[in-house]
């Protein structure tokens, strides 16, 4: 499969059900289908998670970096699954080793790059990142696995 240079939010919005406020992926940056995806989530002042957390003081929650990842790695399942029909929704299934490095706050640029580790039964294994500024904010192991049809 060829590489993918980039995708819009209408051109993610096909391959994710995410719609707003959930949809916590901007722009993909490249995509090598069944190894590798680039997306970023410009962190703007007002999104709604900031209300409450923390008022005062804007942090973006850590699971919602992790849906970041885990959606990444959605377009990633998708684009790499271009020719099945009919086409599989792909479910967040696990975290581990995840580990928070630092936080993310209104004005940044999160960049999110999941790497294949391996598919065994239908289900995706990604070692996923997300930096700002080129720094490590977090880092996770993630699974997905394929529920219902679309």
């Amino acid at each position: 499969m060829s590489e993918i240079t980039a995708m819009d939010a209408l051109q993610i919005m096909r391959a994710l059900p995410h719609r707003y406020p959930f949809l916590l992926i901007d722009r993909v940056i490249s995509c090598t289908p069944g190894q590798s995806i680039t997306a970023v989530k410009n962190v703007t002042n007002n999104e709604y998670f900031f209300q409450g957390h923390f008022p005062g003081r804007p942090v973006m929650p850590g699971v919602l970096i992790i849906e970041s990842m885990a959606q990444a790695g959605g377009v990633l399942s998708y684009l790499t699954t271009a020719d099945v029909e009919p086409k599989p929704l792909y479910f967040l299934a696990g975290v581990d080793n995840t580990r928070f490095r630092r936080t993310v706050l209104p004005g940044d640029q999160l960049v999110i790059t999941v790497d294949v580790a391996r598919v065994k039964s239908g289900i995706w294994f990604y070692k996923c990142s997300a930096t700002v500024d080129g720094k490590l904010a977090v880092a996770a192991d993630i699974m997905c696995a394929p529920g219902a049809e679309r």
